[in-house]
């Protein structure tokens, strides 16, 4: 059975910066545009395909949307396609702000 870890902000930062995390941003161009992840790559969930996701190179996958929710239906949707993509960040790019991390124009 399928299931998604959240992860914090805070985790997330860090495992970013120590090279242990490539986050995958699910939400869409438009929203992107407004405001974006540092150090993301952008796999719109409306036009999902696990295979679009770049190879982490010995990375674990985070997925991260605006709240949290889109990300845990991309995770179940790679798992759905083999791969081995379990975790998210928990309260998206608002929990992320809130945890004062910061977001690029």
């Amino acid at each position: 059975m399928a299931e998604v870890q959240d992860l914090t902000p805070e985790d997330v930062a860090q495992g970013i910066k120590d090279g242990k995390y490539l986050l995958v941003d699910v939400r869409e161009p438009n929203e992107v545009e407004v405001e974006a992840y540092p150090d993301s790559v952008v796999v719109p969930l409306s036009t999902f395909d696990p295979a679009e996701i770049p190879d982490p190179a010995g990375k674990e996958v985070v997925f991260a949307c605006r709240s949290g929710k889109r990300s845990v239906t991309a995770s179940l949707a790679a798992q759905d396609a083999g791969l081995p993509y379990n975790k998210h960040l928990a309260g998206g790019i608002i929990g992320w702000k809130a945890a004062g991390l910061p977001t690029k124009a």
